[in-house]
């Protein structure tokens, strides 16, 4: 049996899980940095908040797994993509935990961590992902040894839009939960940029477009509503898209926005068209967390990935295709 402690910190959730190497969550601890209402992730103050929460959220998740650090096997950090400052502090946190007592360091791509734990929780193998969250859209394969990437976001990512829009509106973020609150109000559908390019999409022209829909009197509840209407279902196109082209049968959806009700239920329509089981992501897990950090930290170790705490680091800029990841070759 084998037992890692996974840290995540890339943007606004110190996150510490316990896993154990047969998929058992033993622990999972946040603490989330929230800013003003209307205000986005300040990186300093984030990391502030991160550094602050670190001991007592690393110290609270070895108790809920009732272990100490003797009994973990490795440490996992993620090492990128994300916002400079909070992914120190999780990287600092974990070199300094792996040099004191002993213990492998394995740094962790955060995206793949969403990818390899929602395949955990679901039990999809060859999954088309849909991926969405505030740093990454992405509709991806796992395919020799890597997630490779069938289509994705030209600009911004669809959690991005909702987040902006959300600050623009004066909503706390993330502005997730409470824009699709509010979107359930809404019932005028707007003419809104829908842009795709072959399979990647775009939406800034779209917070654009909604941005100017408030600013001359749109009521906020159908801006909303056509705002997650019309990202929607570009996300639901290139789904379809790829599990036409694929021929897979199972359409995986991981990431922040995954917990959107209304996704959920738009992509449920593609599935069945498609012939395809809709693999969700618990919600509880889909946004960011330590266990997603856990689990790839776990699949990496067992393949003998680790590094020396002073050969660690981050990378803010980390494209999730760049990664060989041995155990996809087996099992794809």
């Amino acid at each position: 049996m084998t037992l890692c402690l996974g840290i995540e910190s890339t943007a606004h959730t110190f996150g510490a899980s316990v896993m154990r190497d047969d998929g058992t969550i033993l622990s999972d601890v946040r603490s989330v940095y929230r800013p003003p209402p209307g205000s986005g992730i300040h990186p300093r103050e984030a990391s502030r908040h991160h550094a602050a929460h670190a001991p007592e959220s690393v110290r609270e998740a070895l108790d809920a797994a009732s272990i100490g650090m003797g009994d973990v096997d490795c440490i996992a950090y993620s090492a990128g993509p994300g916002l400079g400052p909070v992914l120190r502090v999780g990287a600092v946190v974990s070199r300094a935990l792996a040099a004191y007592y002993g213990k492998p360091l394995v740094p962790v791509h955060h995206a793949i961590g969403h990818l390899e734990l929602g395949r955990l929780l679901t039990g999809a193998v060859r999954p088309v992902a849909l991926l969405v969250s505030g740093g990454h859209t992405a509709i991806l394969l796992p395919r020799s040894s890597r997630w490779r990437v069938f289509g994705e976001t030209l600009d911004i990512t669809v959690g991005q839009l909702i987040d902006q829009l959300g600050r623009y509106m004066g909503l706390p973020s993330p502005a997730g939960p409470e824009m699709e609150s509010i979107a359930r109000e809404g019932s005028n559908l707007l003419d809104l940029p829908y842009v795709i390019r072959g399979n990647d999409m775009s939406f800034s022209g779209m917070l654009t477009a909604a941005k100017k829909s408030l600013a001359v009197g749109a009521r906020r509840e159908d801006v909303a509503f056509s705002v997650q209407e019309t990202a929607f279902a570009m996300l639901c196109e290139v789904s379809e898209r790829a599990l036409a082209f694929s021929g897979r049968g199972e359409l995986m959806v991981v990431g922040g926005v995954a917990a959107n009700s209304r996704l959920r239920l738009m992509l449920e329509s593609v599935s069945r068209r498609q012939g395809a089981r809709l693999e969700l992501v618990p919600a509880r897990y889909s946004g960011d967390c330590g266990a997603q950090i856990a689990w790839t930290g776990l699949l990496h170790y067992a393949h003998g990935l680790s590094v020396e705490p002073r050969a660690s680091g981050v990378i803010q800029r980390w494209r999730l295709d760049q990664v060989t990841l041995p155990w996809i070759e087996r099992s794809t």
